[in-house]
């Protein structure tokens, strides 16, 4: 049996109590009011731009600019902001002189064109700062969403490539049924956090899903949206939810049993609890791959309301089983390193970096497909949200692509090197890391736009869930044997050599 070292139980909850630490200096520093916003623009853009002040009876162009961006509902950009301003200036400084030149019809024209065009530019600005309060204070809500989404998908990998081994009767992996079943049981505390953060997403506590916005699906609104209004079947507020109870209480629904029976079976006279899990795990994978696709959609793409890929639910599946690979490698060599496991030896591990590989060539095959393919047509609606990510999020969007392919492949393309525990740790730090930042270019975009920094909520988030999933999957391993001693195939894993 496994004990939860104290160490280990204490790191946990310094973990926790730092990251709710983080999280809470992240909501109460987020902006309140416009005129915070304009503070914190005038701090960040405190040089200014240039602009040409137009010719006497032309349209100023950057109340033009200001008008169409806001007209479209996108965010009206700071260099055409202050653009205005500056003509503006040069306005106020020139009026003396363009007074004298007209005549007095001319000039009350003149006049109301130029407050007309004041208001327009005032009321776009107006727009504009509420548009990046909303980044702004969607910061550390988008930064808990990242962090939550991403451990739990790794519960639900998990359970996923559990079902696997059971539905394909593989002979190798009996052994790390115990520790598989230890980090599903993240998925039930996971799943009612996220569900709660969906709630509260839902009672406009935070603008994380644009399609949610007030008034987006009504055409008398100023803020409806033609695009939301038509997929308004699909994402509406109270479907969504359902939706989401109903994959996440299925998923805990055969995390509970599979785990019941698994237990039930070390007991058994008979194999009948390994023949209800073989069964149990083909029904819940026909399950799986349909609410897994519908849920990445529901979850992550639907942040992008405008944006679709065909290949999403695939590509979302391969960053995060890749990332339950993983997490079942590091949390094996941790209790291998603590003298447990005694069957567990290095061919296990060879296969478990062999999927770790494997996914990661997966994962580059999906993306690269994905941006190619978008790219290289160029639709306006399809390529806008690579555009977005290459000008706004540069570093972390090709970073992800080396740390997630690059790396992966140099490192663990020889098959010594998968037997190895400090280059498999090396390697699923690198993996890890890489998909949490996949994740992050995935929901920041959408949410924050180009108001994004690595910041005390950024960090107090990860620190919170991973504290958070320590405890919970270290707890679990101390309540059964870390052997499924009576299942049919444990010999095989016992003796298992590649």
């Amino acid at each position: 049996m496994y004990t939860f070292s104290n160490k280990l139980k204490t790191f946990a909850f310094v973990l926790m109590a730092l990251g709710l630490l983080g999280l809470a200096y992240g909501f109460l520093t987020a902006p309140k009011t416009t005129e915070d916003v304009e503070k914190i623009l005038a701090e960040s853009h405190h040089d200014g731009h240039h602009a040409a002040a137009p010719a006497h009876g032309e349209a100023d162009p950057a109340v033009a600019e200001i008008a169409h961006e806001a007209a479209k509902g996108e965010k009206v950009s700071d260099t055409v902001v202050a653009a205005h301003e500056e003509a503006s200036v040069e306005k106020a400084a020139d009026s003396t002189t363009a007074h004298a030149a007209v005549a007095p019809a001319d000039e009350a024209h003149h006049d109301d064109a130029h407050h007309g065009a004041e208001a327009e530019a005032h009321a776009a600005h107006q727009k504009h700062l509420e548009h990046v309060l909303h980044q702004l204070q969607n910061k550390p809500w988008a930064a808990l969403y990242v962090a939550c989404i991403f451990f739990l998908l790794i519960s639900v990998g998990v359970l996923a490539f559990y079902a696997i081994q059971w539905a394909a009767q593989a002979g190798w992996s009996p052994a790390l049924f115990r520790v598989m079943e230890g980090i599903t049981a993240y998925l039930l505390p996971g799943s009612v956090i996220f569900f709660i953060l969906l709630v509260l997403s839902g009672m406009h506590m935070n603008h994380l899903f644009a399609w949610m916005g007030e008034g987006v699906t009504d055409p008398a609104s100023p803020n409806y949206d033609a695009i939301i209004d038509g997929k308004s079947g699909f994402l509406n507020v109270p479907f969504f939810l359902i939706r989401a109870l109903v994959f996440l209480g299925g998923w805990n629904l055969y995390r509970y049993f599979s785990r019941r029976n698994s237990l039930a079976q070390d007991n058994a006279s008979d194999d009948s609890f390994y023949k209800k899990n073989f069964k149990m795990a083909a029904g819940f994978l026909a399950f799986f791959i349909v609410t897994e696709s519908i849920s990445s959609w529901d979850w992550v793409m639907s942040v992008d309301p405008h944006w679709y890929s065909t290949l999403f639910g695939w590509y979302v599946f391969a960053s995060f089983v890749v990332s339950a690979v993983t997490v079942i490698a590091f949390v094996t060599l941790y209790l291998k390193s603590k003298g447990l496991l005694e069957y567990v030896n290095t061919s296990h591990i060879h296969d478990l970096a062999k999927y770790m590989f494997g996914f990661s060539i997966f994962w580059t095959y999906l993306w690269f497909s994905q941006f190619m393919l978008m790219w290289y047509s160029n639709i306006p609606e399809e390529v806008t949200y690579f555009v977005t990510r290459i000008e706004n999020y540069k570093l972390p969007f090709f970073g992800m692509v080396v740390m997630n392919f690059v790396l992966p492949i140099l490192i663990l393309i020889n098959t010594d090197f998968k037997r190895l525990t400090w280059i498999v740790v090396m390697a699923g730090i690198i993996i890890l890391t890489g998909h949490y930042i996949d994740f992050f270019n995935m929901i920041m975009p959408a949410t924050v736009g180009d108001q994004w920094f690595i910041g005390a909520a950024e960090i107090g988030a990860l620190m919170f869930f991973l504290g958070l999933f320590i405890f919970v999957v270290f707890s679990a391993l101390t309540k059964a044997p870390l052997l499924a001693k009576r299942n049919p195939l444990i010999e095989e894993s016992k003796h298992f050599h590649y």
